[in-house]
C-alpha cells in the first residue's frame, strides 16, 4: 500500500486535513457528518475594520451593548468575532439611519 507523500514542511500526508491553526487567519474548528473537519473563519477587530470602515470605537461599542457578539478570545484576550458579524453589522448601520442604538437592539433581538 503506498503511502501519500508529506505535505512540505507540515510532517502530514496530502490527505490529513490541516489543523485550524494551519489555516489562514481561521480559529476553531466545526466538525461535519464523517468527521471532517472544516476550519471556520473568525476576524479580529482590526480586520472588521478594514472590511467594513466603523471605527474600533464603535465596534467596542456595540459589543459592550450587546449588538455584536463575539465567538471567542485568543490566548492573549482580542476579541474575535464570527463571520454573521458583518450581516449584523450591515443591519445595524441601516436600522440606526431612522432609530436609537437602544431600539436597534431591542429589534435585533427580537429576530432572535
Amino acid at each position: 500500500m503506498a503511502r501519500a507523500g508529506k505535505v512540505a514542511g507540515k510532517g502530514r500526508t496530502a490527505a490529513e486535513p490541516a489543523t485550524p491553526e494551519e489555516g489562514a487567519g481561521s480559529k476553531g474548528a466545526s466538525f461535519f457528518k464523517g468527521g471532517e473537519i472544516s476550519p471556520k473563519k473568525l476576524y479580529k477587530i482590526g480586520e472588521i475594520m478594514r472590511h467594513t470602515g466603523i471605527s474600533r470605537q464603535t465596534l467596542h461599542n456595540y459589543t459592550m451593548m450587546g449588538l455584536i457578539n463575539e465567538a471567542e478570545r485568543t490566548d492573549s484576550g482580542h476579541r474575535l468575532y464570527p463571520e454573521s458579524v458583518f450581516e449584523t453589522l450591515k443591519q445595524i448601520e441601516m436600522l440606526k439611519r431612522h432609530r436609537t442604538l437602544r431600539e436597534v437592539k431591542r429589534l435585533l433581538g427580537s429576530k432572535e
